[in-house]
């Protein structure tokens, strides 16, 4: 990784800023963005002090214009993206009330944060690969996407839909070299976890413990597959 420019969405806490961090130690240049500028800054100076380049963007990217500013601002910076991580989510009310009570306001802004987002980075993103033949794409998936789950509402639809457009991009993009994948972290010591499942009684892994599948994946030639991350010390 290694002066490769890596970009990653929602990157102010939980997985994201594991990752930033995590290709920060492996002197990765960083563009990262997120709904919050306080602790986003925070990530920058954490990830600046392995001595790497940090570029950090306050955007909604299920915004097309902050879509535009993040992406246009990154290129102009580092030149180009060789890795893309759509990453950025939301879980939507907490506790999740079954479908039937689902607030349709809070329906359609799941779907936007969760989907959308991915669809409007990744569009963008794509041309500069593809010009240099050469780039990989990560979106983080969840089981609740692969499995649909009584009570996960539209998170997990979302999460569906995230699956959905990872195959379609890796199908549309087979004959290049532009290479799309998902990864499934597992649940994770995270602030959506605990709003999610409030009363959960079990151990779970750090995002720290899950990163390497994501090291691996950015630079590995495989294209159009599903990966659960093996959490750190795990046979």
């Amino acid at each position: 990784m290694k002066n490769r420019v890596v970009m990653i969405t929602g990157a102010s806490k939980g997985l994201g800023r594991a990752l930033t961090l995590a290709f920060a130690k492996e002197g990765a240049k960083l563009a990262i963005c997120a709904r919050t500028e306080k602790s986003l800054q925070m990530v920058k100076r954490e990830a600046e002090a392995f001595g790497t380049e940090v570029l950090a963007i306050t955007a909604d990217v299920s915004n097309v214009r902050d879509v535009e500013r993040f992406i246009a601002t990154a290129e102009n910076a580092f030149g180009r993206i060789d890795v893309l991580i759509n990453n950025a989510s939301i879980l939507g009310p907490s506790p999740m009330p079954m479908l039937l009570d689902y607030p349709e306001e809070d329906f359609a802004e799941v779907l936007r944060v969760n989907v959308v987002s991915a669809f409007l980075v990744t569009r963008r993103v794509i041309p500069g690969m593809l010009e240099r033949n050469d780039g990989a794409i990560i979106n983080v998936t969840s089981e609740a996407g692969h499995t649909g789950y009584a009570g996960w509402g539209a998170y997990g639809i979302s999460k569906f839909a995230i699956e959905g457009l990872t195959e379609t991009w890796a199908d549309e993009l087979r004959h290049t070299n532009v290479r799309v994948n998902m990864i499934d972290p597992g649940e994770m010591n995270t602030e959506m976890h605990r709003l999610a499942v409030p009363d959960c009684d079990y151990p779970l892994a750090n995002p720290e413990d899950v990163v390497d599948t994501f090291l691996q994946l950015a630079s590995a030639e495989i294209h159009g597959q599903r990966f659960e991350a093996q959490a750190e010390g795990e046979a």
